[in-house]
């Protein structure tokens, strides 16, 4: 409940809260399941909310809708409102905003593969470091070339591009293997196939439809549907890391004010540090460290503090835990760092209340408005003022179509962008490249036609020289013919002649014979 300018969290002895402006100090919601972190993050969020707050929270069990309808009076908030003696107490909606990945459970939120940048993405896509160097090369010629990088289909081609003239770029931007392009792409299909395709493209989210309040100067609550998302978990932890950068990167600093721009809870905290290299440790440490002068404040969900890095919880002023359970020695070394987070109470043992905590219970500490870190102290939380349990889907569609921003998100904007220009230069490559193999294979057939012609000719003027050879060779056989007929003509005279003289002769002897 918001009580006297104060974010009231639990009673106990007194009311315990944190101080409007020391919220951007951070905090840290641990405990088991079922312990009751919940119920303290729903009532945190509605406080918040009622002090002019804007709030973020991921809802990866889909039971936290129910913020946006009041409550309804039942035995156990009735019994707990009267043990803490809460005057003023009463059930109520709170301004809701519902946001979804996928677009099914709430407005769609998109941003662009360039917004996400080479280090998030190859988170998401599980890369590594010799992978993650390929893809900034990637993101280096996209950004040198002007290629802007929307969705999935702009990288996809981009890296074909490059892996097919790899050649082209490694002299200017380093080795390019075709392993690692190839890998890169077979991890980009699987995110897609997650439902990455839904989140990266246009529209691009404006972040400043997080930070805004009602007609009553209530902070909305955006409370982005995570269910299926979450099935996904290392697009779910990349897509909050996203989220953090891009708050950091896009809000401008404004020093410390009376209450923080807009509060952002991140369940299921320890996904976002699983495997993270120590590089990126450090980078979201100084994200971390430095967001809060952007007047935002940054609250971690997790089962134990143990989840969240060292050099994270050093950050959180504001913690709440809740029991844990220790059966075995792992799990009673965590109860120790549990409690030596905490300042100590000489009132009673840390380790010994964590333990000892029923459902609904937590040790809180919270920033004084000096920043000092109270003394831990045991509270009952609050019980929340808006329903518990899952809003029903008629209720969340009037919602979502009440909204003011309804339609700005809803329907998917294609730009021309790496994609198109490179489909036409691929387009315009390959013409060219065809158009210069056709022309080659003309210059062949106009080669191998004139080498045809030729030998065509080659081959007639031999047929005529044949022909004339022939033709000379009948005329000499016809003249030698016509000779020989002369001749034959001439010997049959001359021998006709001779067989008259020989016959003359023959019968002058034989006359001569008679005469004697």
């Amino acid at each position: 409940m918001y009580l006297n300018n104060r974010i009231v969290i639990g009673k106990g002895e007194e009311e315990y809260f944190i101080v409007p402006k020391m919220a951007n100090r951070h905090g840290i919601i641990t405990g088991a399941s079922g312990s009751g972190k919940t119920t303290t993050v729903k009532v945190m969020a509605e406080s918040f909310a009622d002090a002019g707050i804007p709030v973020f929270l991921a809802d990866v069990k889909g039971d936290l809708g129910g913020t946006a309808v009041a409550g309804t009076p039942n035995e156990n908030i009735d019994s707990r409102v009267a043990k803490l003696g809460l005057e003023g107490f009463e059930y109520k909606g709170f301004p809701v905003r519902f946001w979804d990945i996928f677009g099914e459970y709430g407005h769609p939120i998109r941003t662009t593969i360039d917004s996400v940048g080479p280090d998030i993405l190859s988170m998401m896509l599980g890369l590594s470091e010799a992978q993650e160097g390929v893809l900034a090369i990637v993101f280096k010629i996209a950004q040198d070339n002007g290629w802007k990088l929307d969705d999935c289909k702009d990288l996809r081609l981009l890296l074909q591009y490059v892996g097919d003239n790899k050649n082209d770029f490694i002299t200017k931007y380093g080795n390019i293997t075709t392993q690692s392009v190839g890998v890169i792409q077979r991890c980009l299909l699987t995110l897609e196939n997650q439902g990455a395709d839904k989140f990266f493209g246009q529209p691009e989210l404006d972040i400043k439809d997080f930070i805004v309040t009602d007609a009553n100067g209530k902070g909305m609550i955006n409370i982005l549907h995570a269910v299926k998302l979450f099935q996904s978990p290392d697009l779910y932890a990349s897509f909050l890391l996203w989220l953090l950068t891009n708050l950091f990167n896009n809000m401008p600093e404004v020093g410390d004010l009376d209450k923080p721009r807009i509060v952002f809870f991140f369940d299921e905290a320890h996904l976002l540090f699983n495997g993270m290299p120590s590089y990126r440790l450090k980078q979201i440490t100084q994200v971390v460290k430095l967001i809060r002068s952007r007047g935002i404040g940054l609250y971690f969900i997790s089962q134990s503090p143990t989840d969240v890095p060292d050099e994270i919880i050093a950050q959180l002023g504001n913690r709440v835990q809740h029991t844990l359970r220790a059966y075995t020695p792992a799990e009673q070394k965590t109860v120790k760092v549990a409690a030596d987070s905490f300042r100590a109470n000489p009132k009673f043992n840390t380790a010994d209340a964590i333990l000892a905590l029923g459902t609904g219970e937590a040790l809180v500490s919270f920033q004084t408005e000096n920043g000092e870190p109270a003394v831990v102290e045991k509270c009952y939380i609050l019980p929340p003022q808006s329903m518990m349990g899952v809003l029903d889907d008629i209720s969340r569609n009037r919602i979502i179509n009440s909204s003011t921003i309804v339609g700005k998100y809803e329907e998917a904007v294609e730009r021309d962008s790496a994609y198109e220009e490179l489909d036409k230069m691929i387009k315009e490559k390959y013409e060219a490249e065809e158009a210069e193999k056709r022309a080659i294979e003309e210059a062949k057939e106009a080669e191998k036609a004139a080498k045809e012609a030729e030998k065509a000719a080659k081959q007639a003027e031999k047929e005529k020289k044949e022909a004339e050879r022939l033709e000379e060779k009948k005329k000499r056989e016809a003249e030698k013919a016509r000779k020989n007929s002369i001749e034959y003509k001439l010997g049959k005279k001359v021998a006709n002649k001779t067989a008259d003289k020989i016959i003359n002769k023959g019968l002058n002897a034989i006359f001569k014979s008679l005469l004697k």
